[in-house]
């Protein structure tokens, strides 16, 4: 077997994080598995990364990322975290580890990070494994997400690999995979927080300016760098909390090691996509307590910030950072405001827009029935000029027409007005762009892998991968 020709093992991997010394990881090895099917393979990510398509076999991704071939150490990194509000010092890597490290097209360092690859030194008692419907949901958030415009990380392959694993929130015995993630960084806030844990400032200090020089490099060599990196970094997360909120999703379990260092959306364990807005809507099962509910992310991103202040506070002023952490709310709402203007066809807002037109949609959305991602979507389909005439034909066929309020009508229609006459065309595109006819709720989800359990009938998954991606 010619590894040496496969173009995913001939890819030009740097060492950016194993360069900075074992003090923020372990060497690990693979798992080894009795079977690889290629499930899911990104076709747009490697021409991200350079490589031609049909360079690239099925067989070159089992090589790579199923059988794990080629001499590069693999790093599952050391991390703590807060869960739930508690902190929990044993954490870090536990079913995955860095792959490798690769220069994008764009000029950016990504990171290859495996799930389900095996036990490594932080598994404590569990296998190492990851479901294929765990998988699978990733991949399908992943995909999603990316088209909905949010800052994500996404999966480059899905194998299954051949095992029964057993789990308490599946029917078990259940079939096996491992995934490959695609993501700007494999840092998280958690990899501060272990350095602030073991008072080891001399470490964070390091870690940060390689974090500063790789992913902040418009930040400036100068004393106030660390604090200019979490100012930054704050915009970045509210920006995330932002776009989850206006893409109506709920990640389900925002803790700390979850956070990138990057304010990158990752790890899409029990994520939903809200069916009609509710902001006490929980994604995970286990959060009895609502704390991780979508009304609730802008707080616990700010909250997980507000935390990330410890470690930093080692290595520079902590009220440099206090100061930082203080714009987090106007850029949160004024990224919101942006999002949700455009998603209903606005692109330059204005009192109107904001403070009445978009209040009375969400207004509208909690105080019906009508479902989050259906509105957005019957709004797109049915548009059409003659909604500048007579506010009355706005959304008049659509199936929930009579939950529609004349006043949001008469709002939504002197909006309209209030844009030149050639914006219309320009209003279409953009609700077309910022709302897909295909939303992924769980009866979705659920509707894909059910031929896959019953009849291992992948048609469906595929078809619904090529609707997501439609817009690419």
């Amino acid at each position: 077997m010619q590894t040496s020709l496969n173009p995913l093992l001939n890819l030009n991997y740097e060492n950016a994080l194993e360069t900075l010394g074992d003090d923020y990881y372990d060497v690990v090895a693979a798992a080894e598995f009795p079977e690889h099917f290629l499930r899911f393979r990104n076709n747009s990510l490697l021409t991200q990364v350079g490589l031609n398509l049909e360079a690239v076999n099925d067989q070159d991704f089992i090589e790579a990322f199923g059988k794990f071939q080629g001499v590069r150490p693999f790093l599952a990194l050391r991390y703590h975290g807060y869960q739930f509000g508690e902190y929990n010092p044993f954490l870090g890597d536990g079913r995955g580890f860095l792959y490798g490290q690769i220069r994008g097209a764009d000029g950016y360092l990504y990171d290859l990070g495996t799930k389900g690859s095996g036990r490594t030194p932080y598994s404590r008692t569990a296998d190492g494994r990851l479901t294929l419907k765990g998988g699978i949901r990733e991949v399908l958030a992943a995909e999603a997400l990316h088209q909905l415009g949010v800052k994500t990380s996404r999966c480059l392959s899905l194998i299954e690999t051949g095992e029964s694993l057993w789990r308490g929130d599946e029917p078990s015995p259940t079939r096996s995979s491992v995934m490959v993630r695609f993501s700007r960084s494999h840092i998280r806030f958690g990899t501060f927080e272990r350095l602030h844990y073991i008072q080891r400032p001399d470490f964070i200090s390091k870690l940060l300016d390689s974090v500063i020089a790789i992913y902040y490099p418009n930040i400036p060599d100068t004393d106030e760098k660390y604090s200019n990196f979490y100012a930054e970094l704050v915009v970045r997360v509210a920006q995330l909390a932002a776009q989850w909120m206006a893409a109506g999703f709920c990640h389900g379990v925002l803790n700390t090691d979850n956070m990138s260092i990057t304010g990158e959306s990752f790890d899409y364990g029990p994520f939903a996509f809200i069916p009609t807005y509710n902001p006490r809507f929980t994604a995970a099962s286990f959060d009895y307590g609502g704390r991780y509910s979508y009304g609730n992310q802008p707080h616990i991103c700010k909250f997980n910030l507000e935390m990330f202040q410890l470690p930093l506070a080692m290595v520079t002023d902590k009220s440099d950072l206090e100061a930082g952490l203080t714009q987090f709310d106007d850029c949160y709402h004024e990224n919101y405001q942006k999002l949700m203007l455009q998603k209903l066809g606005f692109e330059e807002s204005s009192a109107l827009f904001t403070n009445e037109l978009l209040t009375a949609t969400i207004e509208l959305l909690q105080d019906t029935d009508i479902g989050y991602h259906a509105f957005f979507a019957e709004l797109t389909k049915s548009f059409n000029y003659g909604w500048r005439e007579d506010s009355k034909l706005i959304l008049e066929n659509a199936i929930f027409s009579s939950n529609i309020s004349d006043r949001w009508r008469i709002l939504y229609h002197y909006c309209l007005n209030k844009l030149p006459e050639d914006q219309m065309e320009k209003t279409s595109d953009r609700l077309i762009f910022h709302n897909p006819q295909t939303a992924l709720l769980r009866t979705v989800i659920e509707s894909v892998w059910q031929p896959i359990t019953e009849e291992n009938n992948w048609q469906p998954f595929n078809d619904l991968i090529e609707k997501i991606q439609a817009k690419e």
